[in-house]
This record gives C-alpha cells, sequence and structure tokens, in this order.
C-alpha cells in the first residue's frame, strides 16, 4: 500500500497484479474495542468450555459447510487481494473446510483428552489424568494463506475444538477476505449455539499487540516473519502473567542431493526444485531455499535451465515485495555468490523473478548465514561441493532448525541409500518433517504430521500448527488424586472408561 492510498483509521486491500485498492476499506479495530472483544471472550470461556465435544464437533461442521456454502464468493474476494488465483484458493477454502471437519472427528473420538488412568488399587494414590482448555485464545493471520492460516484456518479449528474462545488478527493484507470469512463463521457459530463472543476478528498493527497484552488471552498463535514473531513473543513473556507463544518464524528448508540422484534422476530434481521454489511467488514457509548438490555440471546446468524456463508472479503486498527486492539487492552484492539463473519476469509493479544463486560449501563454512537467512520469495541458493556429511556439517554450524529437510536419492543405487540413512538421522535434529525424493512445499492436514522444528522455524518445536495434534497448543494437563468418581469429569469416570 502506497501513502496515497493509505486512509487513516482503516485497512485496505490492493490487487497484487495492479497495486491499485480493491473492496471497501475495513475499520481499525480501536484499543477499547479490543478490550471489549477480549472481555466478550473471557465471557464465553466457561459455556464453550463446558459444552460437549460433540456439540463442539456440530459448531465446527457448520462453519465448514457454512464456508464451503459461499466459496466462489470466498475465492473471488481472495483473489482480488492476492493474486494466487482460482485453483489455488478453490484448494486452499477446500483445505480449511477440511481441517475444521479433522477436528470435529477427533472431538468424537475423543483422542484430544490424552486420558491416562493408574491402576486402581496399586500402593500409590488413584491418579486420573486429562485435558483442559486453557482459555481465549489470539490468532495471528498469515499473509501467504488467506484461508489455510488465516480467520477460519487451522490455529483456528484447533483453538475452537479445544474447547477455547479465539481472537482472530487478521492480515493487513486481505481485510476484505477476512471480513467475509469473519461473517461467515460468527453466523454458523450461533447458528450450532456456540455463546456470544466465541470467535471475533480485530484490525489494524497496533490492534495485535494489545489483544497480546490483554490479561484474558491466555496464549498466542502466530505464522509470520521472524522480526514480527520475536516482537509478539517478548509481549507474551513480558506480561504480569506470561503466557505461551505458538510461533512460525521462519525456516530454509535445506535439499541434499545425492550423487546417485545427481546422476540418474538429473531432470526430475532439476524440474521438481524450479516448481517447488517459484509455488506461489515463492511465498511459503516450505519454500526450499538452500539445496546442497554433488559437484555435477549436468545437474547444475539442469538446474540452471529449469529456473530459466520458471515464470515470476505478483508477490502479495507492496512491503512484501520490497522485502524481495532488498533479498535480491543484498545477495547481489555479495562477493561469495554467483547467479546462477533468473526466470521470466513477472507481470505487475509488486511481481517477483525466480532467481537462483550459486555458491561453495567453502563459502558457507565461512559465512554460515548464507544457509541461514530465509529469503521471503522465488529466491534459492545452490551450494556445490557438499557431500550428505559435509552439508550435515554445515547444517550443524550454521545452528538453524528447519520446518523440512529433504533428500534427493537414487533409490537402487546401494550408496546413496547408505548415505541417505546417516543424512537423515543427522537432519532429524534440525527439522520437524523429513522428506525424501518430493518437496517440502505442500503440507497435507493427517493426524501424523509435524509442521514445526527447532528455533527459528518456530518458537516451540513440540508443536504442531497443522494435523491433529496442533490442538495440544491449547490444552493443558490436570490430574485428579483421590477424587471420588461422581466429581470427575465424564471421560475419567469408571463407567466410561
Amino acid at each position: 500500500m502506497t501513502d496515497s492510498d493509505a486512509t487513516p483509521g482503516f485497512v485496505q486491500g490492493h490487487d497484487p497484479r495492479t497495486g491499485k485498492p480493491t473492496g471497501q476499506p475495513v475499520p481499525v479495530t480501536p484499543a477499547d474495542a479490543v478490550d471489549r472483544t477480549a472481555v466478550a471472550a473471557a465471557a464465553a470461556f466457561p459455556r464453550w468450555r463446558d459444552t460437549a465435544p460433540a456439540a463442539r464437533a456440530a459448531a465446527l461442521e457448520a462453519v465448514a459447510d457454512a464456508l464451503d456454502a459461499r466459496a466462489a464468493d470466498l475465492v473471488a474476494v481472495a483473489d482480488a487481494e492476492t493474486a494466487l488465483g482460482e485453483v489455488r484458493l478453490t484448494g486452499e477454502v477446500a483445505r480449511a473446510t477440511g481441517q475444521l471437519r479433522l477436528f470435529a472427528r477427533l472431538l468424537r473420538d475423543g483422542g484430544h483428552l490424552d486420558v491416562v488412568i493408574d491402576p486402581p488399587g496399586g500402593p500409590g494414590p488413584d491418579l486420573r489424568r486429562t485435558t483442559r482448555p486453557t482459555g481465549p485464545v489470539a490468532v495471528f493471520s498469515a499473509s501467504n494463506f488467506p484461508f489455510a492460516f488465516s480467520v477460519a484456518g487451522g490455529d483456528t479449528a484447533s483453538a475452537l475444538a479445544a474447547g477455547c474462545p479465539v481472537v482472530v488478527k487478521a492480515h493487513e493484507a486481505h481485510p476484505g477476505t477476512s471480513e467475509l470469512t469473519a461473517t461467515l463463521v460468527t453466523r454458523a457459530l450461533a447458528r450450532a449455539g456456540a455463546p456470544d463472543g466465541v470467535f471475533a476478528v480485530v484490525h489494524g498493527f497496533e490492534a495485535g499487540p494489545a489483544l497480546v497484552r490483554h490479561p484474558a488471552i491466555t496464549a498466542v498463535g502466530f505464522t509470520g516473519s521472524s522480526r514480527g514473531g520475536l516482537a509478539l513473543s517478548e509481549l507474551c513473556a513480558r506480561r504480569a502473567v506470561p503466557i505461551p507463544f505458538y510461533g512460525e518464524l521462519g525456516s530454509v528448508n535445506p535439499v541434499l542431493v545425492l550423487p546417485g540422484a545427481a546422476r540418474g534422476r538429473r531432470d526430475d530434481v532439476a524440474t521438481g526444485y524450479a516448481a517447488s521454489l517459484t509455488l506461489g511467488a515463492g511465498q511459503f514457509c516450505t519454500n526450499p531455499g538452500v539445496l546442497f548438490v554433488p559437484d555435477d555440471q549436468p545437474l547444475i546446468e539442469a538446474l540452471g535451465a529449469a529456473v530459466t524456463r520458471s515464470a515470476g508472479a505478483p508477490m502479495l503486498s507492496e512491503r512484501i515485495h520490497a522485502g524481495y527486492q532488498e533479498s535480491l539487492d543484498r545477495l547481489d552484492r555479495r562477493a561469495d555468490l554467483t547467479l546462477l539463473a533468473r526466470g521470466v519476469p513477472g507481470d505487475g509493479p509488486w511481481a517477483a523473478t525466480p532467481t537462483v544463486y550459486r555458491t561453495t560449501a567453502a563459502a558457507v563454512a565461512a559465512a554460515p548465514d548464507l544457509v541461514t537467512e530465509e529469503h521471503f520469495g522465488p529466491i534459492g541458493i545452490v551450494v556445490t561441493g557438499a557431500g550428505p556429511a559435509e552439508a550435515a556439517d554445515l547444517l550443524d554450524r550454521a545452528g538453524a532448525g528447519q520446518l523440512t529437510a529433504t533428500v534427493q536419492l537414487d533409490t537402487g543405487d546401494a550408496d546413496d541409500l547408505a548415505l541417505a540413512r546417516d543424512a537423515l538421522a543427522r537432519l532429524a535434529r534440525h527439522a520437524g518433517r523429513l522428506i525424501v525424493n518430493g518437496w517440502p512445499t505442500g503440507v497435507a492436514v493427517t493426524a501424523a504430521q509435524h509442521h514445526g522444528g527447532p528455533y527459528p522455524a518456530t518458537t516451540a518445536p513440540a508443536h504442531t500448527s497443522v494435523g491433529a495434534t496442533a490442538i495440544r497448543r491449547w490444552l493443558v494437563p490436570v490430574a485428579y488424586q483421590d477424587v471420588p468418581s461422581e466429581l470427575l469429569p465424564p471421560e475419567l469416570r469408571d463407567t466410561t472408561v
């Protein structure tokens, strides 16, 4: 957004293809309204907490049905504000509603309660453990996923499933999408019998810190930049009563190409890399930012050719595009990098051109930031001359956690299999998800998924923001000792186990 387009007191969406305003401005939420919203969430908590899991499940399904029924309208508004395209956005609405239904199923089977009952009659006390919701939760929408990580995204779905009211801080890049989604969610929850105040959305940069500071908020979920996330994390820690901050901040998602794959799967590796690097204009937290390859000239040439054929696309906002351009300017000036390839320039004022640089293992050893700094957009660094053991050594010395780490190998090559076994064992210390012969972009929403990793990938590596176990962030264990059966929660009574 340019200064001439800014309206004081409002948040305005813009079309990334033209840079022009789109839709109606949305009022910024003032501090007193943030306070009232958080207080209303706290008032709704006891009733929502005590709502039977089956009823909460039905409410989540009602929200999913409401979003699916208006999918075409949601996609149209989101495309005007993000330029992500009908196909991508239609799939993302389906992912968001799929997440809601996933947590509805989880509520019905009771697995989220994590019930543990010590055998009665032993030498110790009668101990029975379950989980309880923590309280009202603040959720920060992501810029790059206007549905799956936004107003009705995974953080919101998992927190509501846990029994926590949710206040969402909408992202400034898509206020119209956020408002339409919020209206549908609010109406669906009301029709399902949820209490007033169980869900709300606030707008504007200042609303975020005000929400985090509010004493009614008991936890925060965030997906975004390291700078913004760390600032909010510090606010959580400095409150009179500190609260947990579950932040996804940054990752370069290293990929190791083994010698057999370089020889036998050269074209597959090159085309797969270029496609993953440029997906969504490279605006994915799982973008493959660093590729370690052998000194294999045909592979390097194939990588360059694949990137050269790839096309750029508009980025989500003027601010994000400015950050991408600053990264390019900084990388272009580095003496330890050379340009490997640039793709076809994209159209529009905020378009990104796919760009890949080349460096050496020796250069990375001297400057580890080459493989730790995330560049948001279709920017990649290819490190030549590092075998899997040396690549793992470089990642060890760099010390940065990752959301993912990938190994490309030839499964019919015995040497590759042996190298991969050792590489995966070492990469497991760095990343929350290990991939073989795939690419990190694209995160399945399943029971087994773990979308997390050591800092700076996330601030809480034991937890995931995608998949069924994402609900654990909003639940706390409670043990009941020698409590009469009639006073226990239903799931802990002898008649129900």
